[in-house]
């Protein structure tokens, strides 16, 4: 064990007492440890440090493992009780293999002590950064808070590790190795030859986001396009660009829940991306009627949708719910297909794009962290280390299975007629 320690405060003695027993499962270990006063704990000989774990006060493992929850782990990183220097996926992978050993209750009570024998110090808070929703889950007027609180936080940051689309959602790759906005412009593609777009027809977007969709596909397939989006700042930055391309008379995106549309028939083609996540499974029932009102018979609607895999544990209190999706649901494929059912829809495509999501979360990731001074100078160090955490953890829980990303397509037939070619061979063309 190569550790190079500076001082003789007995924290520091604990800490690496502490680190040294959890860390025995990674055999050799490929990580370092810098502590508050300058002591380091290097890799094992041999191993180059994927990640540096920086304790940044002789608190911070109480901090960090005391609860050992999902929120706890997260909250003690955003609000700097600890740093992780290199790559913030690896030390997610060490921190979930950590979460996943075996401990009997005499190990689990010998380390709770050890960790209260450090003193109770943290980092100073700023102002509690946990969502504040108020009114019933769900209503529109929750929902609009929900969505506040994550998109429009500043068109310019999301612009700094997104594509000239403002893709929020999965992208479609043909390589591992391609770039992002090459891959978010394939998925765009490849949304329109499934709903086999012509020109004329009208297209409906739910949560349409920065208004990517509806943009391209006025501009390459001739569609009328309309979305509409509980972001405000979405709604202005779509509004904008549509401006610039010119397409006003044939696109346009609205700051408007869904289920205040009228419309009943009038769309040839719906589409939601990644939105169903925001619904809520209580309110599917709305959200497919919704859909089914607006199409006209011979219809189809296309649902993108991120899936909790069925055996998939969800921790108690995620972090993911105080500090980026506040009142998010994630539910398996099987759910959203009986919703669907029920609504009357008929499915006609089922695809999974599980690994085209482990990509695009790498590579905003990388984008992330490479803009560091930019995205803070925007905003502030703990909304970066909200956004770097999570684009890790996501990115890890698709690489091993807990969530996936379905596209799926429902038809809506006339008469039994579904109005669709029998084979899928013009998607490929």
């Amino acid at each position: 064990m190569s550790i190079q320690q500076l001082s003789s405060d007995p924290t520091v003695a604990t800490s690496l007492a502490i680190l040294h027993k959890l860390a025995g499962f990674c055999q050799p270990r490929d990580f370092a440890v810098r502590l508050w006063e300058g002591t380091t704990w290097e890799p094992d000989a041999g191993q180059p440090a994927r990640f540096t774990l920086v304790l940044q006060h002789p608190g911070a493992l109480r901090k960090m493992l005391l609860r050992a929850s999902n929120l706890g782990m997260g909250e003690a990183y955003i609000y700097d009780d600890y740093d992780v220097e290199g790559d913030m996926q690896a030390f997610i992978e060490f921190l979930r293999r950590l979460q996943s050993q075996k401990r009997s209750l005499g190990e689990r009570l010998r380390l709770g002590a050890a960790l209260l024998r450090l003193p109770s110090t943290s980092r100073p808070r700023p102002v509690n950064r946990a969502a504040q929703l108020s009114g019933g889950k769900h209503s529109l007027e929750r929902d609009k808070q929900a969505i506040s609180y994550h998109y429009d936080l500043s068109n310019e940051f999301f612009a700094l590790f997104l594509d000239p689309y403002m893709q929020y959602t999965c992208a479609y790759y043909h390589s591992a190795d391609e770039d992002v906005d090459v891959a978010q412009e394939r998925k765009l593609d490849y949304i329109c030859k499934k709903l086999r777009l012509k020109p004329g027809e009208r297209l409906m977007d739910f949560g349409c986001g920065w208004g990517g969709l509806v943009l391209y596909a006025a501009q390459n397939y001739g569609v009328e396009a309309h979305g509409v989006t509980l972001s405000r700042q979405q709604a202005e930055w779509a509004q904008e660009h549509i401006r610039k391309a010119g397409l006003e008379g044939r696109c346009r995106v609205e700051f408007r829940d869904y289920r205040e549309l009228d419309a009943p028939e009038s769309y040839d083609k719906v589409t939601a991306v990644c939105m169903i996540e925001h619904v809520g499974e209580a309110m599917m029932p709305t959200f497919f009627r919704a859909a089914w009102r607006l199409l006209r018979p011979g219809g189809v609607f296309y649902n993108q949708c991120i899936t909790l895999n069925a055996g998939t544990a969800v921790p108690r209190k995620p972090f993911s719910l105080s500090y980026v999706f506040p009142d998010g649901e994630l539910r398996p494929i099987s759910t959203i297909l009986r919703h669907a059912e029920e609504a009357d829809f008929e499915i006609r495509d089922v695809e999974g794009l599980r690994e085209h999501y482990v990509l695009a979360l790498q590579h905003w990731l990388q984008r992330l962290e490479s803009r560091h001074a930019e995205l803070v100078k925007l905003t502030d160090e703990t909304t970066y280390r909200i956004f770097r955490v999570y684009l890790a953890r996501a990115a890890y829980s698709y690489r091993v299975r807990d969530l996936n990303l379905y596209q799926t397509l429902f038809a809506k037939p006339d008469r039994g007629d579904a109005q669709l070619p029998l084979t899928r061979a013009d998607w490929y063309a």
